[in-house]
């Protein structure tokens, strides 16, 4: 079966203080579609740069990344912000809600602003669609009721339940997602992965997430250890 995603070869340098730091070694690895995979390891080994790079938001040193049969650094700066914002959710330790807009308006913004300046003033057909699309979504995430209140209004658990719910809005092919019960209690962080893998088996979504948790993590279908920026 050929892969959703395929990393090749993949480093990654940072200079600091005149100091080089490889934190990426020669990364292979293939990610499936629909599968629900948990990169894991040690603090500072890489994980979060290789699931950076991944979803486009960095850059290796050298090496490529395919999605399916497309080389997506060979694209320039605007095509790949429109593969990213396409192709690609991501859900992060911290939410990164926008505050001044409620749930709902949350949820939205990824369509919103893939319509760019068409959005201003705009109320037609297309703007209808993507705020039933939203409450649909919410709805399917338990949070209809919610969908008027702002982030700060809403507990933790609800917070990140809201930007799944907006890494869904575009129905990405992956969501990639750092930490996401980072911040939650054992509880809600149980809940959420919950919900995760119910999505993936409602709807086929492809998951790849850095944890530390590691009874979470086993009943994902692989996990992916690193240690030393290597995969072992």
């Amino acid at each position: 079966m050929r892969p959703l995603i395929s990393a090749r070869e993949l480093n990654k340098s940072f200079s600091h203080n005149e100091l080089g730091l490889h934190v990426l070694k020669d990364i292979n690895l293939d990610i499936y579609k629909n599968e629900v995979a948990a990169i894991m390891g040690p603090s500072g080994v890489g994980k979060s740069t290789l699931l950076h790079i991944l979803g486009t938001l960095d850059r290796p040193t050298s090496g490529s990344v395919f999605y399916e049969d497309k080389e997506i650094f060979s694209l320039d700066e605007n095509t790949l912000a429109d593969f990213r914002n396409t192709t690609i959710g991501f859900v992060f330790q911290f939410h990164h809600l926008l505050p001044e807009f409620n749930a709902l308006e949350n949820v939205m913004m990824p369509a919103l602003i893939g319509m760019g300046s068409r959005v201003q003033g705009f109320k037609g057909s297309r703007y209808k669609e993507i705020k039933e699309k939203a409450k649909g979504l919410l709805n399917e995430m338990g949070l209809y009721p919610r969908k008027d209140h702002k982030p700060g209004e809403l507990s933790g658990g609800e917070q990140q339940r809201v930007a799944v719910a907006r890494a869904l809005m575009l129905e990405p092919k992956v969501v990639l997602a750092d930490e996401p019960t980072g911040n939650l209690d054992t509880h809600t962080g149980d809940e959420l992965f919950k919900l995760l893998l119910e999505l993936n088996d409602k709807k086929g979504i492809t998951f790849l997430i850095v944890t530390h948790n590691e009874a979470l993590a086993s009943r994902f279908g692989r996990i992916i250890r690193m240690l030393d920026g290597r995969i072992v």
